[in-house]
C-alpha cells in the first residue's frame, strides 16, 4: 500500500501535463517534430556546402558576377533582383502572422484576405526562382573548359567580361552536324552542340587584341587572376577542351561545377518545400472560405501551417546568406 501511494505521488510530481503538453495539441507537436527533422536536414546540406566551398575556396565562383540579372533590365545588378525574392518571402510570412492572429480573434475576412496575400508571396517567389534557374543555365558571357576540367573566361583591358560572341570568329569549314542516332550509331545521343568551338574563340581572341583571359582563380586581392596576352593565347590553345554557356550538373561557366551542384540541389529543395506550402495554404484558404474553422471555433490550422511557412522562410535566410552574401 505505501509503495502504491509513493508511485502515484512521484507520478504526480513528475507530470502533470495532461492531453497537452507545454499548452500544444498534438498537431501542432507532430509539426514542431518534422520542422525540427527537416531543418536537421538543410543543417546538413548547408554544412556539405560550406565544406566544399572552403576547400576549393580558390576557385568558387563570386556571386556578385553570377547573379547580376534583373527580368526586363539589360545591365549589370548584382543581387538586386535575389534581394527583391527575399523580401517578397519575408513579407508572405508577416501576412502569414497577421493570418494567425486574426485566426485567434475569429476573424474570418481578414483570416481570408492574408491567407491570400500569403498565397501570392510564395507564388511569386517560386516563378522568380524558377526565372532565376533559367538565366543561370543559360548564362550570358560563355567561357571555355580546359582539359583539366577548369574555366578560362574573358575579360578586356579594364576588367570588364567579354562575352565569347562578341569576339569569336565561326570557321564555315569546320561546322560539325550534331549526331543523330538515325545517321550515326544506334542508341546512342549526344547534348546539343555548343555555337562556337575552341578554334572559334582561338581565332577571335587572335584578331582582338584588347581581350584577355581570366582564369577561375581568386588572388590575394578577391579577385579572379587576368592573364597576360601571351598567356592567354597559350592557354586556350593548349588548354582549351569546349566552349561551355551557362551552367549545368556536368559544367558551370562561372566556375567550379560543384557551385551548380549545391546551388540546383538546395535551392530546389527549398523551392519544392515552397511549393508545397503553397498547395497547403490553398487548401487551409479554401476551408477558411467554406467555413469551416468557423464552426470549429477554432483556426488552429491556420497556425499549424503557419509554422511550417515561418520555417521555410528562416531557411531561406541561411540559403540567401551562404549562397549569395558569404
Amino acid at each position: 500500500m505505501s509503495t502504491a501511494v509513493a508511485n502515484t505521488g512521484t507520478e504526480g510530481k513528475t507530470w502533470d501535463g495532461g492531453n497537452e503538453p507545454l499548452r500544444a495539441s498534438y498537431g501542432k507537436m507532430m509539426m514542431w517534430f518534422f520542422i525540427l527533422s527537416d531543418a536537421l536536414t538543410f543543417t546538413g546540406f548547408l554544412a556539405a556546402y560550406g565544406f566544399s566551398r572552403f576547400k576549393f575556396i580558390d576557385a568558387w565562383p563570386i556571386a556578385d558576377e553570377v547573379f547580376t540579372h534583373v527580368p526586363f533590365f539589360h545591365g549589370n545588378y548584382p543581387m538586386i533582383y535575389v534581394a527583391i525574392m527575399t523580401f517578397i518571402l519575408i513579407m508572405s510570412s508577416v501576412t502569414m502572422v497577421l493570418a494567425v492572429d486574426a485566426g485567434h480573434h475569429l476573424n474570418k475576412s481578414k483570416v481570408t484576405i492574408y491567407m491570400f496575400l500569403t498565397i501570392i508571396g510564395g507564388i511569386i517567389f517560386v516563378g522568380s526562382q524558377a526565372w532565376e534557374w533559367n538565366t543561370f543555365i543559360k548564362g550570358d558571357f560563355g567561357a571555355v573548359q580546359t582539359k583539366g576540367g577548369n574555366i578560362l573566361q574573358f575579360v578586356d583591358t579594364h576588367g570588364n567580361r567579354v562575352a565569347i560572341r562578341d569576339f569569336a570568329t565561326k570557321n564555315p569549314h569546320n561546322e560539325r552536324v550534331q549526331h543523330e542516332r538515325k545517321n550515326g550509331l544506334w542508341f546512342v545521343s549526344e547534348g546539343s552542340l555548343p555555337e562556337y568551338s575552341v578554334e572559334d574563340v582561338v581565332k577571335g581572341l587572335e584578331s582582338h587584341k584588347d581581350v584577355l583571359v581570366r582564369t577561375q582563380l581568386i588572388n590575394e586581392h578577391g579577385h579572379k587572376t587576368v592573364l597576360t596576352r601571351e598567356e592567354s593565347l597559350k592557354q586556350i590553345k593548349t588548354n582549351g577542351k569546349l566552349v561551355v554557356h551557362g551552367a549545368n550538373l556536368k559544367v558551370n561557366e562561372y566556375g567550379s561545377s560543384l557551385f551548380a551542384d549545391f546551388f540546383f540541389f538546395i535551392t530546389g529543395f527549398h523551392g519544392f518545400h515552397v511549393i508545397s506550402g503553397i498547395v497547403l495554404n490553398i487548401i487551409i484558404f479554401f476551408n477558411v472560405i467554406v467555413g469551416t474553422y468557423e464552426r470549429r471555433k477554432s483556426y488552429e490550422m491556420v497556425e499549424k501551417v503557419g509554422l511550417y511557412w515561418h520555417f521555410i522562410d528562416l531557411v531561406w535566410v541561411f540559403v540567401f546568406t551562404f549562397f549569395y552574401l558569404v
